[in-house]
């Protein structure tokens, strides 16, 4: 038999691997802005204090084992250029033979990230990689330096308001009138109240790697979130006002703020991290991402989570914990509304979400399943959860878990 043969029949009879989340971390959240912490901090340092702390928390595990780093960055410039997967491993002291790569898909980068290196897992490219994102909206304002092609709205391929977020949020308002302005307000106040007590019963704090930071006042550390706004009243929200439209419903109350932050993960086949000693927090089981009309990107979740579920041969019903960033309240409410949930299910977002804590865009996706991973280990009752998110331009995505410390002889959700 000759040798291209033999090669060949290996490649085909290679059994797919499984792909389990070891760890995941992140920089506290900052205030987009001059005021933010993370005004004179690059992006690229947010990267490596994140890629140095997955490291330390692992050292059974070899550096050089590492096969990929996969970091997303919604705007690819500046600090957040020059392919920031390479230079931030090597920023981080990871050998030099570990590659390294940039991808974006707007909100959804680092779910991207995620799905993209456990591909490579699976086929067998890969045993163990790196991803995540970043994005520091202070020194790169969404959006900067795009150039949308004017055929976009000449001939009609997308409203206008598909190219600015609020709008489309704004429209999802129009599209449904069961979600009302009241019903976006009351679920952004719960968000801050479930992130409030997840502080204080020490949930958030554990994914946490804090960043020495510098401004005129000289040198400090962050070691929390700067967007929370903990006992924020519906009565509050009301009587915001609408930048998106005069008498409109979406407000920064009820919306996501402009966040500075860093996610990363490590991800490895189940029969290395077996091999080396790491824990499995989750099994990946099904990922999707689905297209919907750009000018209410907000529904994306809903067939990304329906094509996820088919592919998993699972239903909604059998989903414990549910994950979604909340980029606007109303995106997360028809979500729900679609798949029949209340708007205080609590299965959905235990510790809040990124109306409370920020959405660093591209980084958002790991954050999610970070905290999926850490209430997994609370609730062995769950055997499935999921990540979701709207994207930019009419996508979303999501991802589906299972829980490695399921127990069918405990009762629950």
């Amino acid at each position: 038999m000759s040798t291209r043969s033999a090669s060949a029949r290996t490649l085909t009879s290679r059994t797919l691997r499984d792909v389990v989340f070891v760890e995941g971390v992140r920089t506290p959240f900052g205030k987009a802005g001059d005021k933010g912490q993370y005004a004179q901090t690059r992006s690229d340092d947010l990267m490596v204090k994140v890629i140095r702390e997955l490291l330390r928390r692992h050292p059974e595990l070899p550096p050089e084992r590492i096969d990929e780093v996969g970091v997303a960055a919604a705007t690819q410039t500046g600090d957040q250029g020059l392919t920031i997967g390479r230079t931030s491993a090597i920023l981080a002291g990871l050998p030099r033979s570990v590659p390294g790569f940039a991808i974006d898909r707007m909100c959804a980068g680092a779910m991207t990230a995620v799905t993209t290196v456990a591909s490579g897992i699976v086929a067998g490219g890969y045993d163990v990689a790196i991803a995540g994102g970043v994005e520091h909206m202070g020194h790169h304002p969404m959006g900067e330096g795009a150039d949308p092609n004017p055929r976009f709205v000449a001939d009609r391929l997308v409203d206008p308001s598909a190219l600015n977020m609020g709008s489309t949020a704004e429209n999802l308002h129009d599209e449904y009138p069961a979600l009302t302005k009241q019903r976006a307000d009351s679920y952004a106040a719960s968000s801050q109240d479930k992130y409030a007590k997840a502080w204080a019963n020490g949930k958030i704090q554990p994914d946490f790697v804090s960043v020495a930071t510098r401004s005129a006042d000289g040198w400090g550390l962050a070691t929390a979130d700067e967007m929370p706004r903990p006992g924020t009243t519906v009565e509050a929200l009301a009587g915001l006002r609408t930048p998106f439209r005069p008498h409109g419903r979406v407000t920064a109350g009820n919306s996501s703020g402009l966040t500075d932050g860093a996610t990363g993960c490590l991800l490895v086949a189940a029969d290395v991290a077996e091999e080396l000693g790491l824990p499995a927090r989750m099994r990946m089981v099904s990922f999707a991402f689905a297209g919907v009309a750009p000018e209410t990107m907000g529904t994306g979740p809903i067939p990304a989570t329906e094509k996820a579920l088919a592919k998993a041969g699972l239903t909604i019903g059998d989903i414990g914990l549910i994950e979604i960033n909340e980029a606007f309240a109303v995106q997360v409410l028809a979500f729900l509304d679609h798949f029949g949930l209340a708007d205080d299910d609590p299965r959905v977002n235990e510790y809040g979400g990124a109306i409370a804590m920020g959405h660093p865009l591209a980084s958002s996706g790991v954050r999610l399943m970070s905290q999926l991973a850490r209430q997994f280990a609370d609730h062995p009752e769950v055997r499935y959860g999921l990540t979701t998110m709207c994207v930019g331009l009419g996508m979303g995505g999501t991802v589906v878990w299972e829980n490695p410390h399921f127990s069918a002889n405990t009762e629950g959700v």
